[in-house]
C-alpha cells in the first residue's frame, strides 16, 4: 500500500513540475498582454458611419503600450459610393490611441479592380492613406506595377509609388 502511494505521488509531482515548465512558456509569450482572446470581431466608426471592420483569430491587448497584437487579421475598409477594400495579413498591430494598424506578413490588399501585395504596410487613420516602405507588386486586368515604397490616399484614390518602379500594360491602356 505505502509503494503504491509512493508511485501515486512521484507521479503526480513528475507532472505538476512538468505542467509548470508548459506553463511559463505559455506565460513568458503572453506577459506583456492584459487582455487575449481568440476569435476577435472590431468596427470602427466615426459618426455612426463604419470606417473598417477587423476580424482576426486571435488578439493580445498591450494596456501600456496601447496596442492590440492581431494574428491572421481580414480588415474591410469602408470608402465613400459604397466601395470597400479588404485587406488580409498574418499579423497586425492597431494602435488604439490614434487606430493606426500595421501590418506584416503576406500583406494583400485588393478592392475590384486592383489587388497590391507586399510584406509590411501602413494605415495611417487621421489621414486616411496606406503606405509601404517595402516592394510592392500591383496588378489589375491591364497592368502589373512593382515599386521600392508606395502610398495611397484613399481621399484622392491617388498612388505614389517611388524607387525601382517597373510596370507592364497591356490592351488598350489610357494614361
Amino acid at each position: 500500500m505505502v509503494i503504491i502511494l509512493g508511485a501515486i505521488v512521484a507521479v503526480f509531482w513528475d507532472y505538476r513540475l512538468m505542467s509548470d515548465k508548459s506553463d511559463k512558456r505559455i506565460s513568458s509569450v503572453q506577459d506583456e498582454a492584459n487582455i487575449s482572446m481568440d476569435k476577435v470581431h472590431q468596427t470602427s466608426t466615426r459618426n455612426g458611419i463604419k470606417e473598417w471592420s477587423l476580424d482576426a483569430r486571435s488578439v493580445r491587448y498591450i494596456n501600456e503600450k496601447k496596442q492590440a497584437v492581431f494574428q491572421d487579421l481580414s480588415l474591410i475598409f469602408f470608402l465613400k459610393n459604397d466601395k470597400k477594400i479588404f485587406l488580409t495579413a498574418n499579423q497586425g498591430l492597431l494602435k488604439t490611441d490614434s487606430n493606426n494598424i500595421e501590418v506584416t506578413g503576406h500583406v494583400v490588399l485588393e478592392n475590384k479592380t486592383y489587388r497590391l501585395d507586399t510584406e509590411k504596410l501602413f494605415y495611417e487613420h487621421g489621414s486616411h492613406t496606406f503606405s509601404s516602405e517595402v516592394r510592392v507588386k500591383i496588378t489589375g486586368s491591364t497592368f502589373a506595377l512593382a515599386a521600392d515604397a508606395m502610398s495611397l490616399d484613399l481621399n484622392t484614390n491617388k498612388t505614389l509609388f517611388e524607387g525601382n518602379v517597373k510596370g507592364d500594360f497591356r490592351g488598350n491602356f489610357t494614361l
